[in-house]
């Protein structure tokens, strides 16, 4: 048993317990049910339910939920149109965010999956020093995929 300053009052009955709680006006709040015997303080209960409610919405404010961001290129595009994606997916990996590298095919394109493999590779070198390989390129119907989570440093 623990009174509502803080101090212990030693192992007592339920009655006694419940008796010191309503001459104090608060609530008697069994703490930790597994012990043995069971710890109960003296406290306001809904001040606590309060207290809780706020710090379990202060940790979830603080926590960032990590989104998939998209690049989109094709087959054929030009190197300084592949440097800007390129920088995209660095300020994305800098947000802490998921990149998901998306290689679209257009028409014959198809029949050359091999070179969209091989610019899928340039983009992974030139990003290995920021990012770490989630899912290798993998083909899903006329895209090749890749999915890219920032290093941790």
């Amino acid at each position: 048993m623990i009174d509502h300053e803080g101090e212990q009052k030693g192992i007592m009955g339920l009655e006694k317990a419940k008796k010191l709680a309503k001459q104090a006006g608060l609530d008697l709040v069994e703490v930790s049910p597994q012990a043995n015997p069971p710890v109960c303080k003296i406290m306001d209960y809904g001040k606590h339910l309060y207290k809780m409610k706020k710090s379990d919405q202060a940790h979830k404010k603080a926590q960032k939920q990590t989104e998939v961001k998209g690049v989109r290129i094709t087959l054929r595009i030009s190197d300084h149109d592949l440097k800007t994606k390129i920088k995209q997916a660095e300020r994305f990996l800098g947000q802490k965010n998921l990149v998901k590298v998306s290689l679209m095919f257009k028409g014959r394109e198809l029949a050359h999956t091999d070179l969209g493999f091989e610019k899928m590779g340039k983009i992974k070198e030139i990003l290995a020093e920021t990012a770490s390989v989630d899912m290798e390129p993998k083909r899903q119907g006329n895209t090749l995929i890749m999915i890219l989570s920032p290093k941790n440093k």
